[in-house]
């Protein structure tokens, strides 16, 4: 059996304006660093195999923060990547309410179909061990979706640095 630490990254300086990241990279503000301070604290007696990250520099630097003085490194993939939200990136987020959205968004099947692979890589590279995984919020509603078999919208948001945890 696999355990699978779902995390959200720390809070941005993108998050705090409203905007709108997508595959941008983004950048921890404050705020966020001491929420992933926080978690490796809370998680210090926990036994963790593996850490694994978003490529994006948001996640990666949460998960980093999170494996320092623990000796592992952390792999990087591009399925957990958030949505790419086309022409939205960039936006001030209450601004895009009942705009239609651009063709360029990643359709809602693809994200699952990505998170379904993020699933089954787990799976196949880290049988059996506790793995702590650190993506974003639609890409991990998305993960816990196809997990528990039920429609996104039935997935409560993640806060930004909350864990949740997946046996697999």
């Amino acid at each position: 059996m696999t355990t699978l630490y779902l995390v959200r990254h720390g809070e941005t300086t993108d998050n705090e304006a409203q905007i709108m990241q997508g595959q941008t990279q983004g950048r921890l503000n404050e705020t966020g660093e001491r929420q992933a301070r926080q978690l490796a604290a809370r998680l210090a007696g926990t036994h963790i195999d593996a850490f694994v990250s978003s490529d994006l520099k948001r996640a990666f630097d949460t998960a980093t923060i999170v494996a320092a003085g623990r000796g592992k490194p952390v792999a990087v993939t591009p399925l957990l990547r958030e949505r790419d939200w086309g022409d939205f990136t960039g936006r001030y987020i209450p601004d895009l309410k009942g705009e239609p959205w651009p063709e360029n968004v990643e359709t809602a099947e693809r994200l699952l179909e990505r998170a379904r692979r993020f699933l089954d890589y787990i799976k196949v590279e880290y049988p059996g061990m506790c793995v702590l995984a650190v993506g974003h919020g639609i890409i991990n509603k998305a993960v816990q979706a196809v997990y528990h078999g039920k429609p996104m919208s039935e997935i409560a948001r993640m806060d930004n640095a909350e864990v949740r945890i997946i046996t697999l």
